[in-house]
């Protein structure tokens, strides 16, 4: 029996350390939880802004911006040209307002980067083009390309549309739940939680 006692109170410190250790473990990850979501929300918000910001610079300037959309040689017809100057401002408007309020952020986020993609090559082969007329140094090239931001250097603007073309995917993910109003329209039916629970 005396034998037994001392690896009894070791068996204890044991399980009081292994509990320490999860408990610190528990607390790191929460932390880098809340770092992550804390993060993402603000990127949600940034790129709201931004979209907010873009579309209604365009939106009250709308014959500057159908000058602008005209230079890339969409389409011939007056029509669609028009239909496309007209639309876009308020598209923009509407999913930064979405990703603002935290209302289906991941359609929003998806559409957004749809948008975002083509857009993207085409200001690169527009500057393509303008950097073979003038014959410069592809950063070197500046020009207006219609994104509400004025005239900027190509390298600045292929940089930033790829920083916002990760943002948006970064919440196409899932994150920045927070302070939303209704992140998802359709909820999933499902026996699992949001944290992984099992649903009774």
């Amino acid at each position: 029996m005396d034998h037994q006692r001392p690896a009894g109170r070791e068996g204890r410190a044991e399980q009081r350390g292994s509990a320490q250790l999860r408990q610190m473990k528990t607390g790191q990850t929460s932390r880098s939880r809340f770092v992550a979501d804390a993060s993402a929300v603000l990127v949600r918000w940034l790129l709201g802004a931004v979209f907010l910001y873009t579309g209604l610079s365009k939106a009250l300037h709308p014959v500057d911006f159908l000058k602008l959309v005209r230079q890339y040689d969409l389409v011939q017809s007056s029509l669609p040209l028009n239909s496309i100057a007209a639309a876009l401002p308020w598209f923009e408007i509407f999913c930064g307002l979405l990703l603002l309020t935290g209302v289906a952020v991941r359609g929003a986020a998806l559409t957004l980067m749809l948008m975002l993609v083509p857009l993207t090559v085409l200001v690169f082969h527009r500057a393509l083009a303008i950097q073979s007329a003038l014959a410069i140094p592809f950063c070197m090239v500046k020009f207006d390309c219609g994104c509400g931001t004025g005239v900027v250097f190509i390298c600045h603007k292929l940089l930033e549309n790829f920083l916002l073309i990760m943002m948006s995917g970064w919440l196409l993910a899932g994150y920045g739940r927070q302070f939303s109003l209704r992140f998802d329209l359709i909820k999933p039916h499902s026996r699992y939680g949001e944290t992984g629970e099992v649903r009774e």
